[in-house]
């Protein structure tokens, strides 16, 4: 811990959390722990990377291993159905004294300098707050060793830990970017950057010709105003989104996606967007790890993980050096076939485009046929081609379907499913199980309010199993990816260069890096993903193979 003047608290634990020696009070804590880390390598414990980190980070104390209490917490909490229950480490050591539960705190890292975090006055201070860390520690070990996979669950919290320490270190080194190329592109797609409150003159021009085509004023992003303007012209239309519209013949429609395709933009990656998340140079983005149910990330603001082709021109390498941009190829099929152990599906897997497998094997080589057959299967589609197309996967592959049907019954029944490593899906809510009581009445049973509860119950059921369904391979493949960060992480850490990780995005990862050591990072990569694939789903013939581009603009990678 750090208290107001810069000074801290630290202390050795055993992995059982009991202390094996004394408190150190500390003049200098980051300089203390790049000592330690150069001598020991310990596995640092704190109550939050986001929070603690980055202070330790910016004084040049970079650390290769930690534990993240509230991560793991929030893990253990969800394996156990208590989603949603505070998971500091206040709260988890009130919790195992029986205390009243402090609501959790969001952290704010540009601003707390704490070493062992979540330090909040009048909680936990001092060596009470080192205490309450080894207790916790020492409390969550044993959760731990009483789930389904301890090994499995261990390595989910390691990897977890050490997505929070690259989600830090990604968040201070930042992508490369140009702001005047970025400017440029606005400036080409929507006109020049316009007065604050005033649409740029491309939207503007786009509202002016929408409303000639429809013969009145529409505010082209007030959607009941676009329905009655169809209205006005003899159309009527349910809604304004896109499949929607794509069936309507009317000449306002290719505006209308013009116009929503440049205001998103505009919103989203505009000149506000430029101003608040690129500095020096570099777009820097706050990632949160878990941040998604299904354990995928998600940001606070920037939007880093869903940057749009046309801005990512302007991710562009400083001179001498390169962007090694890997993306996992058709990673959630193969997670599914290492999942289920479906021998078949395994051996279409186990080359470099699966989806070709598995056309050459149950579909006559039609792969468009085979790709839309196992999406559908995935992701409980029951109509339409995907829905016919079901039925052939099942005989030829039944222990990959059936692997995510059980997972579509247990969601419909109200259980849970979980991750490959364990990370477990939200439990139903009182709401939801209220809403499917009926379930089990006759459908054409009672009047029709009756028969309208038993048709809302059921589709009520249908909807949650179409969620555990996707959940098992998507929560499992972001183990995959996950435990393959943390071992890209460790071997650009291990190499000693200048590599270094900027972005991940669910599937991908982006290192900077000198063109010279671009060959090495490759290499590095690609054995970063056979590790993930052993840790994670152990002896199996399914390859996880990462694509790798080296490029000097983000763009060019795909």
């Amino acid at each position: 811990m750090v208290d107001g003047e810069g000074r801290g608290l630290l202390r050795p634990l055993g992995d059982d959390g009991i202390p094996v020696g004394p408190v150190e009070r500390l003049d200098e804590p980051a300089a203390a722990v790049r000592e330690r880390e150069l001598a020991e390598r310990p596995r640092w414990l704190w109550a939050s990377t986001a929070a603690t980190y980055p202070a330790l980070l910016r004084a040049g104390a970079r650390v290769a291993r930690c534990h993240d209490l509230a991560l793991t917490e929030g893990i253990l909490l969800a394996y156990e159905g208590r989603w949603g229950e505070p998971k500091s480490l206040a709260a988890a050591s009130a919790r195992l004294h029986g205390l009243p539960v402090p609501d959790d705190v969001e952290p704010a890292p540009a601003r707390q300098p704490a070493l062992f975090e979540l330090y909040r006055p009048g909680v936990l201070e001092g060596e009470e707050l080192l205490a309450a860390a080894g207790e916790v520690l020492a409390d969550q070990q044993r959760r731990i060793a009483a789930t389904e996979h301890p090994e499995r669950m261990r390595l989910l919290v390691a990897a977890e830990s050490a997505g929070a320490l690259a989600a830090v270190e990604m968040g201070e080194a930042g992508m490369p970017w140009r702001p005047d190329v970025h400017d440029r592109l606005l400036t080409e797609l929507l006109g020049p950057r316009p007065a604050p409150g005033i649409p740029p003159r491309k939207l503007r021009e786009l509202t002016e010709r929408i409303a000639e085509a429809f013969g009145e004023q529409v505010n082209p992003d007030s959607p009941a105003q676009v329905v009655r303007a169809f209205a006005s012209a003899g159309i009527t239309v349910p809604s304004t989104r896109m499949h929607v519209l794509r069936e309507i013949r009317h000449p306002a429609v290719p505006l209308l996606f013009e116009y929503k395709e440049l205001s998103r933009l505009y919103s989203a990656y505009g000149w506000s967007w430029l101003d608040a998340w690129v500095r020096d140079g570099r777009m820097r983005a706050e990632y949160v790890p878990g941040g998604v149910v299904s354990g995928r990330w998600a940001t606070r603001g920037g939007g880093a993980l869903q940057i749009p082709h046309a801005v990512r021109r302007a991710a562009v390498a400083d001179p001498g050096r390169a962007l090694v941009v890997a993306d996992a190829a058709q990673l959630e099929p193969r997670v599914l076939a290492a999942l289920s152990g479906d021998q078949g599906l395994a051996r279409a897997a186990s080359g470099g485009d699966l989806y070709g497998g598995l056309a050459a094997a149950a579909f006559q080589g039609d792969r468009p046929r085979a790709k839309v057959a196992l999406l559908a299967a995935m992701y409980g589609q029951t109509s339409g081609e995907g829905g016919q197309l079901i039925g052939v996967l099942r005989r030829r592959f039944p222990d990959a379907v059936g692997y995510v049907e059980a997972a579509a019954r247990a969601g419909e029944e109200g259980r849970l499913v979980r991750s490959r490593l364990g990370r477990t899906c939200p439990p139903p809510s009182a709401a939801w199980r209220e809403r499917t009581a009926a379930i089990g009445r006759a459908p054409d049973a009672g009047d029709e309010d009756e028969r309208e509860e038993v048709r809302l119950a059921r589709r009520g059921a249908r909807d949650r199993g179409r969620f555990t369904r996707n959940f098992v391979v998507q929560a499992s493949a972001a183990d995959w990816a996950l435990a393959m960060l943390a071992a890209l992480r460790r071997r650009l850490d291990r190499a000693g260069g200048d590599a270094q990780l900027v972005l991940f995005q669910h599937d991908e990862v982006v290192v900077d890096c000198p063109v010279a050591d671009a060959p090495e990072v490759v290499e590095a990569v690609g054995e970063a993903a056979d590790e993930a694939g052993r840790l994670v789903f152990g002896d199996t013939p399914v390859r996880f193979p990462l694509e790798s581009a080296v490029v000097s603009c983000y763009a060019d990678a795909k």
